[in-house]
């Protein structure tokens, strides 16, 4: 998945080797038992490094308290995804690990690896969560992964006081906020700043809009379709979305620069216009961790300099859904402490600690919003639990020549007009492996 950090994409380029390695799983239907030991000891692994770790390591610590007879330990890699794989394959995997791609969960469930989880860590699933996390953590008609620190991307940020200086109102519709675009061009405004450049990962930000806009015109199951090439990449459902993408990016009165800048405004960048003396634009739609990339005067006070809403529903049937990523947890032992750490994860006693520091979510519904550092990182994580669609990022689901690669090139052809809507979505459907 793109890793909603500040280090912006650079797992894009991971998820390519996890590909690679996990292709052996394919075909692979002989179930391989781990070798366990019951001493007490849990081995815990994941991509979790640096800042990450040191925060999970703290949640790990509260486990081990309140559970002397066992003994949980994590390891982070940034190999992870290649790791686990030959861990897997040598039958030395460890008791529990935090798999970021729906899809690795799938293959290594398919393949035998995977422990469903016990009917009790079920229960405080459908007890903590919304139906739609169960969802996306089973496969087959078991359930396997527990959905724990998420990240979620379906967010408009605005210059508060700005916004209150002029009256403008956060819309709750997109024809609210077709009507808020055309306000903001009559008064002299650019409504938005896009930002699709990122070096050699330049479009992925485009795909994010995409990816947004196909689940609020087509819905979920047109989405999972799409991403799993049941539909053509370029079916009519797809260009409807991209043809709402284009009533923005190819506007040069709604975006800040033209239709030109897009592609030469770094992503990261692409916050600062609208906090600028006076503001370039009203508006940039980006995940979480884009408060990281703005003027460090405004990172002093967010409370009081920033805004924030979910990019508004266009189908209101769907209501308004979240696009993002995380880490579910899954286990490849049942040995005793396996169950009673899986259910701990499902608590928010084992998210407190980490919301409090700050720089993550979490979808349990039982939570404290309270126990959120900040009133924008409250009012995210309130979007996100009250979600009834969430879906993980497409492009990172499709096959890497797709989603690392022409869906890139293609969204940045669109925006310059070397392709227009049709030609582009069907030149990336003709780069789908057969």
């Amino acid at each position: 998945m793109k890793r909603i950090s500040k280090i912006g994409t650079v797992a894009k380029f991971s998820a390519a080797f996890a590909v690679l390695a996990l292709l052996s799983l394919t075909g692979c239907n002989e179930k391989k038992q781990a070798a366990k030991t019951d001493d007490g000891s849990i081995r815990v692994e994941g991509a979790f490094r640096g800042e990450e770790e040191a925060r999970f390591q703290e949640i790990v610590k509260i486990f081990n308290e309140q559970n002397p007879q066992f003994h949980v330990t994590y390891e982070g890699s940034p190999d992870f995804e290649v790791q686990i794989q030959v861990e897997t394959q040598a039958n030395t995997p460890p008791d529990i690990a935090a798999i970021p791609q729906p899809g690795t969960m799938k293959r290594f469930a398919d393949a035998g690896y995977l422990v469903p989880l016990d009917s009790e860590v079920v229960s405080a699933i459908d007890a903590n969560y919304a139906p739609v996390w169960k969802e996306l953590g089973s496969h087959k008609g078991q359930v396997y992964g527990i959905f724990h620190r998420v990240n979620a991307k379906s967010f408009v940020w605005y210059n508060k006081k700005e916004w209150a200086k002029r009256g403008y109102t956060v819309p709750l519709t997109w024809e609210d906020l077709r009507t808020l675009e055309n306000k903001m061009v009559a008064d002299g405004l650019s409504p938005w700043s896009v930002g699709f450049e990122s070096a050699a990962a330049t479009g992925w930000p485009g795909t994010d809009w995409l990816e947004d806009m196909v689940l609020r015109t087509a819905g979920p199951d047109v989405y999972d379709k799409w991403v799993n090439h049941e539909i053509k990449f370029n079916d009519p459902a797809i260009l409807n979305a991209l043809n709402y993408c284009g009533e923005i990016f190819l506007n040069n009165k709604y975006v800040y620069g033209g239709s030109a800048n897009i592609v030469s405004l770094n992503y990261g960048d692409s916050i600062k216009p609208l906090f600028e003396n006076p503001p370039k634009a009203m508006m940039n739609r980006q995940g979480n961790f884009i408060t990281g990339f703005m003027q460090q005067e405004i990172q002093n006070n967010l409370e009081e300099n920033v805004g924030v809403f979910a990019l508004p529903a266009v189908d209101e049937k769907w209501g308004t859904p979240v696009l993002g990523g995380g880490d579910q947890f899954v286990a490849f032992t049942d040995k005793p402490g396996v169950k009673e750490f899986m259910k701990f994860l499902t608590t928010w006693e084992a998210c407190a600690p980490w919301a409090r520091i700050g720089g993550a979510l979490f979808p349990h519904k039982n939570q404290n919003f309270d126990d959120y550092g900040n009133s924008l990182e409250r009012q995210i994580a309130k979007i996100l639990v009250n979600a009834t669609v969430f879906r993980f990022d497409a492009s990172d689901l499709m096959p890497t020549e797709v989603g690392s690669g022409s869906f890139w090139t293609g969204m940045v052809n669109y925006v310059v007009g070397a392709e227009d809507a049709k030609t582009c979505l069907k030149v990336i459907d003709e780069t789908w492996p057969q």
